[in-house]
C-alpha cells in the first residue's frame, strides 16, 4: 500500500507553535482524506524550527465506489416537487429514476447515484490546496507574490491582495510525494501562491543550503541527517539534556533542569549543538531566581549550580547552538556571555535600587499612614507608593490600594478562624503586594511574591511574614505547593476570596472554557488549602464579609463618579445584585471545585453528592463526611444500611408524588402491629446516638448507629402492610418511613447513592 510524504517548509516557525502546528496539519490532512474515502494504516507529525512533517502509511491508492438510494416524490406528485429531485439526485430525466412500489404509499420514485472511486493523487491536490491556504496559525502574516496589488512592488507599496497566502512566515517549499514502499514514487504537483510541490527540499540553512531530492519518508530522514537536520524534536529535546548534563558534570556541575526551557530551544535549533558559556562570579551575589530568570528569558540558557549542592548556582551557563562552528563555538560563547553579562548587570541594577530610598518619601506619608508603614524600610515605601499612585486593580474593583484595604480586613476576620498571630497576618496582608512596585518585578512578573520575601527579609521582618508574602499567590495550580504556616494560608485565603467575591459582585464569572480571571484556580486553592491544612471555615460568613467591603467600595466609587458626571449610582448598585442569590451562586461555585477535587482523590461522585447539600459551607467537614461514608458503605453494615434505608426511603418518595397523606409524627397509639412498635423504638434509639455522634463530627460512629435499623425495617416491610385501609394508620406508618429518612439525612442522602 502507498506511502504519502509531505513537508511545509518556512523560512521560520516559532518554537512556541510548532508542536501544535504539527499536530493540526496532521489531523487536518487525515481527516480530509478520511472524508474523501482514503483509509491510512498509521499518520505520525514531525517538525522543526523551518519545516512541518507528515508521514501517512499504508494509504488505499483510490477511494471505494459508491452506490446511493435516494428515495424521490410519488409518481404522482406535482412536476415541481420532480423537478427538484431531479435536480437534487443529478437526473437529466425522470426515465433514468427507478419506479418502486409501497404497498401503503403506492408507487415512488427512486434514484440510484453511483460515484465511481477517484486516485488517492487526485484527492491529495484536491484538499491540500485548501488545507494550507485555511491553516489555523494563532498569528499569520500575508505573504508571496499574491499579497502585492499590481504595480505595487514598483511603488513601494504593501499589498494584501484577497488571493495571499497567509503564513505564519514566508512559506519557502513544499514536498508531496506519494507511492509504494518499494516501487517507484510520485509528486503530486498542486500549486499555491506560486509555489508547486515537488519532491526538493533543503537541509540545514548554513551546514547544507543546497538542494536535496526525495523519494520517500526513509531516505528523507537520512538526506535530512546527512545536511544536519535532526528531524525528530524528541530526539533533539533528549540530544539537548544529555549532552548538556555531560558537559556540566564534565566542569564538576549540576545542570538546573528546566521541561519548558528544554522544549522552547528543542524547537529554536535544527542541528543542537552544546557549549558552555560563563560571567563573573561577582553577579552571584544576585538571588539565584533572578539569575536564572534572565539567563532563561533573554538568552535561552540553562542555568548550572556546584555538584556539592544548595540552591546558589555557578557562574556557568549552558547555550546551545544550532551550528558546528570551526572554532569550537569558541566566539558564539564569547557573543552569549557579553549579552548575559549586561542582562545580569540590568539586573543587579534593579536588585541594588529596590533595597534603597524612593526619592520622592514625602509625597508617600498619606498612604502610610493609611496602612501603618515605615517609610524607613525600602518594602513599605513601594506599598506606599503603590497605594500613592492609585495603581487599577480593575475598573470596577478600585485601586491596588484598596484590595490591600479589603484583604486587610478580610485576612483579620480570618485569622480568628485560622489561629494565626493577627499582628503578623496584618502585617503580611498590608506588604502582600509591595513588591509590585520593585523594578526587580517589574522586569520578570513571575517573581510576584517571590521578591517581596527577599526583600521583607532584607529589612528585617518575621519570617512567617516574609513567607507569607510569597505564599498569598499559592496554591497557583492543582500541583503547587500549599502556603507554609497559618500566616501565610490566612493572607492566602483572604487574597482568593476577595477575588471571587469582586468578581462575582460585577458578574464577571467564568462561562465555559473562559476564566480571564482564573476564578477556577482561586476557588480551588481555597479548597485545597480547607482541605489539606484542616481549616474549618464557613465560606457563607466570610463571603457575606467580603461582599460588604466590594458593595462599600462600589458605592464609593458612584458616589466619586456621579459627582464628576452623575447618574451612574444607579448602574453601579444594579452591578452588585441580588445579595442572597449571589451567594448562592459563588458558593455552588465552590462546590463545583470541591467536587473535582474529591473525585481527583478518588471518591465516588455519588457519595459526594450523598453528602452536599446546596447550603453547605463548611467544605472541610463535607470532606471528612466523604471519607467516613466512602470506607462506611463498602462494609457489611454500609451495605445493610444502605439496603435497609433505601426501600423506605423510595416508597416514602412515591406515596408523597401521588399525594398521599403523611402524619406530621409517629402516634404511638397507632402501631398496631409488633414489627411497626420495634421499628419505632429502634428508630428512635438510632437517631438519638447518630445525633449524638454528629455533633461529636464522630460519622463513622453516626453511621453505625443507623445501620442497626436494618433488621427492623427488613421485619417491618414483611409483616406490615404500609398502605392500610385505614387512611390514619397509612398516614401514621408513612410517618415511620419519613422518620427513618430524616435518621439517616443527618449523615447523608441515601437515596442519591448507588447500588
Amino acid at each position: 500500500m502507498p506511502d504519502l510524504l509531505l513537508e511545509l517548509r518556512s523560512e521560520e516557525i516559532p518554537a512556541r507553535m510548532q508542536r501544535k502546528a504539527a499536530g493540526d496539519l496532521k489531523k487536518l490532512v487525515t481527516d480530509a482524506l478520511v472524508e474523501a474515502g482514503l483509509t491510512y494504516e498509521g499518520a505520525r507529525e514531525y517538525w522543526t524550527p523551518r519545516r512541518l512533517t507528515l508521514d501517512i502509511r499504508g494509504m488505499t491508492a483510490r477511494s471505494a465506489d459508491q452506490r446511493e438510494e435516494r428515495k424521490g416524490p410519488r409518481t404522482d406528485a406535482p412536476e415541481g416537487a420532480i423537478a427538484g429531485f431531479l435536480r437534487g439526485a443529478g437526473l437529466s430525466s425522470i426515465s433514468e429514476a427507478q419506479v418502486v412500489n409501497d404497498p401503503k404509499k403506492g408507487d415512488f420514485y427512486v434514484a440510484v447515484i453511483s460515484k465511481p472511486g477517484r486516485p488517492a493523487e487526485e484527492i491529495i491536490a484536491e484538499v491540500m490546496p485548501g488545507i494550507i491556504r485555511n491553516f489555523p496559525w494563532p498569528k499569520s502574516m500575508r505573504w508571496g507574490a499574491a499579497s502585492m496589488p499590481k504595480g505595487a512592488r514598483f511603488a513601494g507599496i504593501d499589498g494584501k491582495g484577497p488571493e495571499s497566502l497567509r503564513w505564519v512566515r514566508p512559506l519557502q517549499s513544499i514536498v508531496c510525494v506519494f507511492g509504494p514502499e518499494h516501487d517507484e514514487t510520485q509528486v503530486i504537483p498542486f500549486e499555491i501562491d506560486g509555489l508547486t510541490a515537488s519532491n526538493i527540499t533543503y537541509g540545514h540553512r548554513f551546514h547544507a543550503p543546497d538542494a536535496i531530492t526525495v523519494r520517500r519518508f526513509d531516505d528523507y530522514v537520512t538526506s535530512l541527517e546527512k545536511a544536519k537536520v535532526m528531524l525528530d524534536a524528541d530526539r533533539r529535546k533528549d540530544v539537548i539534556l544529555h549532552d548538556a548534563r555531560d558537559l556540566a558534570f564534565a566542569n564538576g556541575l549540576d545542570l538546573v533542569e528546566d521541561e519548558g526551557l528544554l522544549e522552547e530551544v528543542s524547537g529554536l535549533v535544527e542541528w543542537p549543538h552544546v557549549l558552555m558559556g560563563e560571567f563573573e562570579q561577582d553577579y552571584l551575589e544576585i538571588p539565584s531566581e533572578i539569575i536564572r530568570l534572565t539567563i532563561k528569558t533573554n538568552q535561552k540558557c540553562f542555568v548550572t549550580r556546584p555538584q556539592a549542592g544548595g540552591e546558589g548556582l555557578s557562574n556557568r551557563f549552558i547555550l546551545i547552538s544550532n551550528i558546528e562552528a570551526k572554532d569550537g563555538g569558541k566566539e558564539i560563547m564569547h557573543g552569549n556571555g557579553k549579552v548575559v553579562r549586561a542582562r545580569l548587570s540590568d539586573a543587579k541594577h534593579f536588585w541594588t535600587r529596590d533595597q534603597g530610598d524612593m526619592p520622592d518619601l514625602d509625597t508617600l506619608e498619606a498612604s502610610a499612614g493609611k496602612f501603618d508603614l515605615d517609610l524607613k524600610k525600602p518594602l513599605d515605601q513601594r506599598m506606599a507608593k503603590l497605594d500613592a499612585l492609585n495603581v487599577t486593580f480593575h475598573a470596577k474593583l478600585g485601586t491596588q490600594g484598596e484590595r490591600v484595604a479589603r484583604i486587610r480586613a478580610l485576612a483579620k476576620e480570618l485569622a480568628k478562624v485560622t489561629g494565626a498571630d493577627p499582628a503578623l497576618v496584618d502585617r503580611a496582608a498590608v506588604l502582600a503586594k509591595a513588591d509590585l512596585r520593585t523594578e526587580a518585578v517589574g522586569e520578570f512578573p513571575e517573581l510576584q511574591g517571590l521578591m517581596g520575601r527577599r526583600y521583607a527579609l532584607l529589612q528585617g521582618e518575621d519570617a512567617s511574614v516574609a513567607a507569607a508574602i510569597e505564599d498569598h499567590w499559592k496554591p497557583n495550580g492543582p500541583s503547587d505547593r500549599l502556603p507554609e504556616d497559618k500566616v501565610g494560608l490566612t493572607v492566602a485565603l483572604a487574597d482568593k476570596l476577595d477575588t471571587l467575591v469582586g468578581f462575582w459582585a460585577i458578574d464577571e464569572k467564568p462561562t465555559g472554557s473562559k476564566d480571564p480571571y482564573a476564578l477556577r484556580r482561586a476557588a480551588l486553592g481555597i479548597v485545597r488549602v480547607l482541605l489539606e491544612r484542616k481549616v474549618r471555615l464557613p465560606l457563607a460568613r466570610s463571603m457575606d464579609s467580603g461582599f460588604d467591603a466590594i458593595d462599600d467600595h462600589i458605592d464609593q466609587l458612584a458616589v466619586r463618579e456621579k459627582a464628576r458626571q452623575g447618574g451612574f449610582f444607579m448602574h453601579a448598585r444594579a452591578i452588585v445584585g441580588d445579595g442572597k442569590e449571589r451567594n448562592r451562586d459563588l458558593l455552588s461555585f465552590f462546590h463545583d471545585r470541591l467536587k473535582v477535587y474529591l473525585r481527583d482523590q478518588g471518591a465516588r461522585h455519588d457519595l459526594i453528592d450523598a453528602v452536599l447539600t446546596p447550603s453547605s459551607d463548611d467544605l472541610l467537614m463535607v470532606a471528612r463526611r466523604v471519607e467516613a461514608l466512602t470506607a462506611f458503605i463498602t462494609s457489611e453494615d454500609g451495605k445493610n444500611l444502605l439496603a435497609g434505608t433505601k426501600r423506605a426511603v423510595q416508597l416514602l418518595a412515591a406515596e408523597e408524588k401521588k399525594g398521599t397523606v403523611v402524619a406530621d409524627g409517629v402516634s404511638e397509639e397507632l402501631l398496631r402491629l409488633d414489627a411497626e412498635k420495634a421499628l419505632w423504638a429502634a428508630i428512635t434509639v438510632a437517631s438519638k446516638e447518630a445525633a449524638e455522634a454528629v455533633a461529636k463530627e464522630d460519622f463513622r460512629s453516626a453511621m453505625e448507629a443507623l445501620s442497626k435499623l436494618r433488621v427492623p425495617v427488613d421485619k417491618f416491610f414483611e409483616d406490615v402492610l404500609v398502605n392500610d385501609e385505614d387512611t390514619a394508620i397509612r398516614a401514621n406508618r408513612l410517618a415511620l418511613l419519613k422518620a427513618i429518612r430524616e435518621a439517616t439525612a443527618t449523615v447523608a442522602d441515601f437515596s442519591k447513592i448507588g447500588g
